[in-house]
């Protein structure tokens, strides 16, 4: 009976796991990828050239059909897409990675198939290189995204992801499976837990139910269905245990992965480099000067000064909305901390009564005062003119910073700005935040704004410190539409 249900368990476990859902993603992206590149060559060519064109070679009076180099493209295309893994489920769901790799044999086929044309002496039309291969590049990445919206709603919901068994001492983890419970698109659920003190049932202050310590990761393996084992801590874990747990693992089926004591770091700072077998993980130190420092002013000053240009319309409507129906003037300028913790006049549009700063004391004394234990917030807060409350809603109120933005205050992404009387209740590592600018928005912002802990502002906020990047501030501008649009967490 035991072996019954043994391979009762084994056999539900396989339809789920990460070989068989990733295989059937593959195969429906794989039809759009071809569906795609197929609507985008013929498309160009039937737009350019016609179906029954022809093109002749240099040296000779050979004539090739379009069509059949469309073909020829397409087929290279996709073979180049497959051989960059493009499609595998290690790059899908979350992170850049896709996108590049997508990108990169893009890019090379179009190299490889300028130099066959060259040494073909193939005079091939520049118009159908030059619009076809960009336009497909677009429309892929397109595909992709469309993919990754649905593929990241699925593992919310806990499809498509792999079944992860923790092994290592309690507190790694529980703090692990913390920190992936944070991000499901990643897709990795934990299914259960083996640790070192050898504890069976649920862990305490989580619903991470423990399975027995490190010899009973067969067993555990088998009644959990886990198709991914994740190494928390190695400390009761010597190397030759750890090669032999990767030995006894289904090849293919089952996964080993070492999570490092590192929380917080961006992909693009590690880089792992195997000496002797030893797989040794390289972290860059984040810089704060140089060319990325001054890419990042050019851009804050490009984007405020088009920004200023474009809203000019908004900005007038709203400062006659905020003069029209409550008495005080149309600005609110307030001191906050800014870079190296230097102080600056923050302007926006006043939302609030004329009073509002001498109510704060008496406010912050209620009980219904929401927010954390930091930053004072409260739904529905009287002080809140009714014009305020709709800017504040849609976080119109902010666009004035723009001019903060321009005269070099701000960034249009960065950490939120504090008060000095919040900077007073910092603890030592928060101070962290003040090496780069504040911003007009940044990822607490696209994260759920006040309804966050203050935990999870500062988390936020000092990942995006150690991690940041333009192509990450044009990621959270981009999100920052959406978590506009929605008003969560705004008030």
């Amino acid at each position: 009976m035991a072996t019954m249900t043994a391979g009762a368990v084994r056999v539900s476990a396989s339809t789920g796991s990460t070989e068989a859902w990733s295989r059937s993603y593959s195969r429906r992206v794989l039809v759009t990828d071809l569906l795609a590149l197929f609507w985008v060559v013929f498309g160009v060519q039937i737009a350019w050239l016609g179906l029954d064109s022809n093109l002749a070679t240099n040296t000779a009076d050979l004539r090739l059909s379009y069509t059949g180099i469309s073909i020829v493209v397409i087929a290279v295309w996709m073979s180049a897409l497959a051989l960059y893994d493009t499609r595998g489920h290690r790059v899908i769901g979350v992170g850049s990675t896709e996108y590049r790799l997508v990108a990169d044999s893009s890019v090379r086929v179009f190299g490889v198939l300028a130099i066959a044309a060259y040494l073909l002496h193939v005079d091939l039309a520049r118009g159908y290189i030059l619009i076809a291969f960009p336009v497909g590049i677009l429309v892929l990445l397109l595909s992709r995204w469309m993919w990754r919206q649905w593929l990241v709603a699925e593992r919310k919901r806990g499809n498509y992801s792999a079944k992860v068994l923790l092994v290592g001492s309690t507190s790694s983890v529980l703090h692990l499976a913390r920190e992936l419970g944070r991000s499901p698109e990643a897709g990795y659920r934990v299914v259960g837990a083996a640790v070192s003190a050898g504890t069976r049932g649920v862990l305490p202050g989580s619903a991470v139910q423990s399975f027995g310590g490190f010899d009973d990761l067969t067993e555990a393996l088998a009644e959990t269905g886990a198709d991914t084992v994740v190494i928390t801590s190695a400390d009761d874990l010597p190397p030759e245990r750890v090669r032999e747990l990767s030995w006894s693992l289904e090849p293919g089926r089952q996964h080993l992965v070492v999570a490092p004591s590192l929380t917080d770091i961006g992909g693009p700072r590690i880089h792992t480099r195997p000496v002797q077998g030893l797989p040794l993980i390289h972290v860059e130190t984040p810089t704060y000067s140089g060319r990325k420092l001054y890419t990042k002013r050019a851009f804050d000053l490009v984007g405020s000064t088009a920004l200023i240009i474009v809203l000019s319309p908004l900005l007038l409507v709203l400062a006659l909305l905020v003069k029209l129906t409550s008495p005080g003037p149309v600005f609110f300028r307030q001191e906050r901390v800014g870079l190296n913790g230097s102080t600056f006049r923050m302007i926006k549009f006043r939302s609030m009564v004329v009073d509002a700063e001498a109510r704060l004391q008496e406010l912050s004394q209620l009980d219904r005062a929401e927010g954390n234990d930091v930053l004072f917030k409260m739904k529905n807060d009287p002080r809140v003119t009714r014009v305020g409350g709709f800017m504040r809603r849609y976080s119109l109120d902010e666009i004035p910073q723009l001019f903060n933005v321009l005269l070099g205050e701000m960034s249009l992404v960065g950490p939120r700005p504090p008060l000095a009387a919040e900077v007073a209740r910092y603890d030592s590592h928060v101070h962290r935040r003040f090496l780069v600018k504040p911003g007009m928005t940044g990822l607490w912002q696209v994260s759920g704004r006040s309804d966050l802990s203050w935990e999870d502002s500062v988390r936020l906020d000092l990942f995006y410190v150690e991690n940041w990047s333009i192509i990450g501030d044009l990621a959270i501008l981009t999100r920052t539409i959406r978590a506009v649009s929605n008003s969560q967490g705004a008030y």
